[in-house]
């Protein structure tokens, strides 16, 4: 018998002890830890966030599917891993032991990072749910007395492709009301050009990002340091290729929603050999961590390097196929560790993306994520937005099932004729 535990119920999380299932023995056992029992569809936020959907419309409980498949949820949240030990303390005081375990947290929010920033200062974010559903409620104030609007990313940001589809839609929500005409916008990213994402561009975006923002009258900052928000106002940095200050200026905003950086988690953060100084998980090709064999890191938590160099920094986007991709390598490497084999599966780390502008949008491809690539596509259109759509209903029932099976392979590969994951020989 083994114990296998998944800390984390996120996407990746979630779907990770989904798909352990098949390949456990009828003795092993499956625990997922968990900070709270409900799970949210991250990617719905910023509709949240401008009122498309409440919390409850993108949430599902996950007792009872869990309970179903005779998955052990422990909703507690976890205190601290202590992997030489092979077990987690939960905030209860409690202890889990595991034989193996699959890291899922998620990131922590770095909003100390940037002086002023983050929804208990000056700024809104859409990256947990109650986020941004205080977002909306900012958002609802601007709409009653509109002024100006600063959407972006902080540096050392991953995560750019929220930042784009909430300026989008906030222009397409404020037009929909008629006060598109009272409210001026800035973009603002770390990123060396629009479109960037933090993969130097996949296809044509940087020449499909900066036409929408034309078209809309969104003006950017690119290489953009924010040094300090304060009430109403925004001290933002350009900095030029050698690393100095280009420019400096201040932006007023009544309404503002800023990506942070990303670290890892408390629980993780700052265990030697498991974690690197910014607290994510050090993986090898099997997204095992290299000491410490039984432990697995997915999704956004693990460490990936930039690629490369650039004026202000930028992470690299762990987008939802390429932890799809992630989860299935995982799960069918623990399914040969219990049967005495070496691990033979690796993620593709393939990356499909549906961005949704509101009325509109882009989907792009990038195979494998890091260039060069073998593929390298991008499209824009309203089909993406209802993509968008028909991706959150299908993916919630999923949930609410207990399925695994993603989406995207169903829906977009499948026609793209792109591979989840590789068998290594």
């Amino acid at each position: 018998m083994a114990e296998i535990v998944v800390l984390g119920a996120g996407l990746g999380g979630t779907i990770m002890a989904y798909e352990l299932l098949a390949q456990l023995r009828p003795s092993d056992r499956l625990t997922v830890i968990s900070e709270g029992s409900t799970y949210y569809f991250v990617p719905s936020n910023p509709w949240v966030a401008v009122g498309w959907r409440k919390p409850q419309d993108i949430a599902v409980p996950l007792a009872a599917p869990m309970a179903r498949k005779h998955i052990t949820l422990r909703p507690e949240g976890a205190e601290r891993v202590h992997p030489e030990r092979r077990s987690i303390t939960l905030r209860d005081g409690s202890e889990v032991t595991y034989d193996y375990l699959v890291i899922a947290t998620g990131p922590d929010l770095a909003f100390d990072e940037v002086p002023g920033l983050g929804p208990d200062h000056h700024t809104q974010s859409i990256c947990r749910t109650d986020h941004a559903s205080d977002a909306y409620a900012a958002f609802e104030h601007l709409c009653a007395a509109p002024g100006p609007v600063v959407v972006g990313a902080a540096a050392g940001a991953s995560c750019f492709g929220p930042a784009y589809e909430f300026a989008l839609i906030v222009d397409t929500e404020l037009r929909k009301r008629g006060i598109r005409d009272k409210v001026k916008m800035h973009f603002v990213t770390p990123e060396p050009f629009i479109g960037h994402l933090g993969l130097d561009g996949v296809g044509d975006t940087k020449s499909l990002l900066e036409s929408e923002f034309r078209n809309r009258h969104i003006k950017w900052i690119t290489n953009a340091r924010i040094a300090e928000v304060t009430e109403g106002e925004m001290r933002v940095q350009e900095i030029a290729p050698d690393g100095s200050l280009a420019t400096e200026q201040t932006l007023e905003f009544a309404y503002s929603m800023i990506l942070p950086a990303f670290r890892g988690v408390d629980a993780v953060r700052g265990i030697e050999k498991l974690t690197n100084p910014k607290g994510f998980i050090l993986i090898d090709k099997h997204q095992c961590n290299p000491t410490y064999r039984e432990v697995f890191g997915i999704g956004v938590c693990v460490a990936i390097p930039p690629i490369g160099p650039t004026p202000v920094a930028c992470g690299v986007p762990k987008t939802g196929f390429m932890i799809e991709s992630m989860v299935t390598a995982v799960a069918r490497n623990i399914g040969a560790a219990l049967r005495d084999e070496a691990p033979e599966w690796e993620a593709s780390w393939n990356a499909v993306c549906l961005a949704d502008f509101g009325d509109g949008g882009v989907a792009f491809v990038a195979q494998p994520q890091i260039p060069p690539r073998n593929v390298n596509w991008s499209s824009s259109g309203k089909w993406v937005h209802l993509a968008k759509i028909g991706f959150e209903k299908y993916f919630l029932r999923k949930i609410a099932r207990g399925e695994s099976e993603p989406f995207y392979e169903r829906f977009v590969l499948e026609q793209l004729g792109i591979r989840k994951l590789k068998k290594v020989s």
